[in-house]
C-alpha cells in the first residue's frame, strides 16, 4: 500500500481518501484517540515524505507514492483537530458547511 520507507503507517492505511470529503467524513467519524495516534503517527514522517515525493513528478506517482501523498493529506486535515481544537469539528461552527465545489487533481 505504501513505499517501504513509511511501513510504519500502514495501519493508518484507512486514511488513504481520495476527496476532501472523504477525509472530512473520516475526521467526524473518528475519535479524538484515533485522529491523535495516526497524527502521532505520521507528522513525525511528513517532511521525509515530502521530500520523497519531490522526487516523482506529481502527474506520474506509482499507486504506493500516491496512496503516501493522500495519507499526507489526511495528516494535513487532523492537525487542527489535533493540535488546537482538541475535536473533530471546527469549533462555534454551529450547522456551517464548506463543500469544495474543486479540488486538485492528483
Amino acid at each position: 500500500m505504501l513505499p517501504s520507507e513509511f511501513a510504519a503507517l500502514e495501519p493508518f492505511g484507512a486514511w488513504v481518501l481520495e476527496s476532501e470529503r472523504e477525509r472530512y467524513a473520516k475526521r467526524l467519524a473518528s475519535s479524538m484517540e484515533e485522529m491523535q495516534a495516526f497524527y502521532d503517527a505520521a507528522f513525525p514522517l511528513l517532511e521525509r515524505a515530502s521530500e520523497y515525493l519531490d522526487a516523482f513528478p506529481l502527474a506520474e506517482l506509482p499507486d504506493q507514492e500516491r496512496n503516501l501523498l493522500l495519507l499526507m493529506f489526511s495528516l494535513v486535515n487532523v492537525s487542527f483537530p489535533v493540535e488546537v481544537w482538541k475535536q473533530a469539528r471546527v469549533p462555534d461552527s454551529g450547522a456551517a458547511y464548506m463543500d469544495l465545489v474543486v479540488e486538485p487533481k492528483v
